[in-house]
């Protein structure tokens, strides 16, 4: 398999971000990712996606948008569409139309943010997803960066901690998102996808005569990520390798990571039967027995999640090994020391064992 990086819930200066396309795939490439997806608020830019340049590295740029019903109070149900190909902000009011609408135009799904707390003290309110009859969607941001913000900055003083200090700031996905994707792939038996969102703004504020960014969009990149794992490697014609990136989103063939304490690329969560081997995302039938495997890049903790509970940990280990003929929904989860707290590594998407 050949695996990419990429960033993906990125607002630029056509909504409420710092930066223009442009900025933001030079920015892309000193962080070395392979595409980004930006995602502005109720718009969509066309005739900007494709490959750019810079010398021999090239990055490619997708534009999706961030749709919501500007009326909906209290505010909330934000649904990222991606590879869509067109303007779908008119179909907010409705949820499942929406998803219906993105589907119809062969594009994907992602309820953003599912789960966010307020920040009251900053007059900032929750922008959690309300309606759950929805049906149809890709997938679920398992991990939103600045909706992390929101929830360990609960005091002015923590708020400017975490300000100041982002690569202090994050622990990993909210325990609550985590049960809340293991229990709807549970109750709806059927795949969803998880995915990591930086929702990167690059916020400017101004202090006397200073002018302060906070959480730069390099920061973001640098951080939290989404791993593709694709058939083969990017061939630099966009078409074909757009077709991929989307598929492999589809599938759930990916990852989230958080790339800042060390390097996630390499991770890999599989799975052999009589048929022979698999990836997350996939789906399979128990034939002579399950032999999971999981692979890390440095020794760390990792721990086996089997319907949504912990059955398997491991600790300073590279390599876990977990044998079964049990069906069910697995996934792996992986946590690593950085600056003195245990944090959120990687976290896969889940191999589909139906009964």
């Amino acid at each position: 398999m050949n695996e990419i990086k990429l960033a993906l819930h990125i607002h630029t200066n056509y909504s409420d971000g710092n930066a223009s396309h442009a900025d933001l795939v030079k920015t892309a490439e000193k962080a070395g990712l392979n595409a980004i997806i930006t995602t502005d608020h109720n718009i969509w830019v066309s005739g900007l996606d494709g490959y750019y340049s810079n010398g021999a590295k090239q990055v490619m740029l997708l534009v999706g948008e961030e749709i919501h019903n500007r009326l909906l109070n209290p505010p909330g149900s934000h649904m990222l569409a991606i590879g869509a190909g067109k303007e779908l902000a008119p179909f907010a009011a409705d949820p499942q139309r929406l998803i219906d609408q993105i589907r119809r135009n062969e594009g994907l799904s992602f309820i953003a943010h599912p789960i966010e707390d307020p920040l009251e003290r900053f007059n900032e309110r929750a922008y959690s997803w309300q309606d759950w009859e929805i049906k149809n969607f890709t997938g679920i941001e398992l991990w939103n960066q600045m909706s992390e913000f929101k929830s360990v900055s609960p005091t002015l003083a923590a708020a400017i901690v975490n300000a100041l200090f982002p690569k202090r700031m994050t622990l990993g996905p909210l325990e609550r998102t985590l049960s809340l994707w293991d229990g709807l792939i549970a109750n709806r038996r059927r795949p969803i996808v998880a995915v990591g969102g930086v929702d990167a703004h690059e916020l400017v504020k101004k202090f006397g005569p200073f002018k302060v960014k906070l959480y730069p969009y390099l920061h973001h990149f640098k951080s939290i990520t989404t791993h593709l794992l694709l058939p083969k490697p990017l061939s630099g014609v966009f078409p074909e390798d757009r077709k991929q990136v989307l598929e492999a989103l589809r599938s759930g063939h990916c990852f989230v990571a958080y790339d800042l304490p060390a390097k996630t690329d390499g991770f890999r969560f599989t799975v052999h039967n009589d048929d022979g081997m698999f990836i997350m995302g996939d789906q399979i039938k128990i034939k002579g027995g399950l032999s999971f495997q999981i692979r890390l890049p440095h020794k760390a903790t990792c721990r086996l999640i089997k319907d949504g509970w912990q059955i398997k940990e491991w600790t300073n280990r590279e390599v876990c090994t977990h044998l079964t003929t049990e069906p069910g929904i697995y996934r792996a989860e992986a946590f690593i020391p950085y600056k003195g707290k245990l944090r959120g590594w990687i976290f896969s998407n889940p191999i589909y064992a139906w009964d």
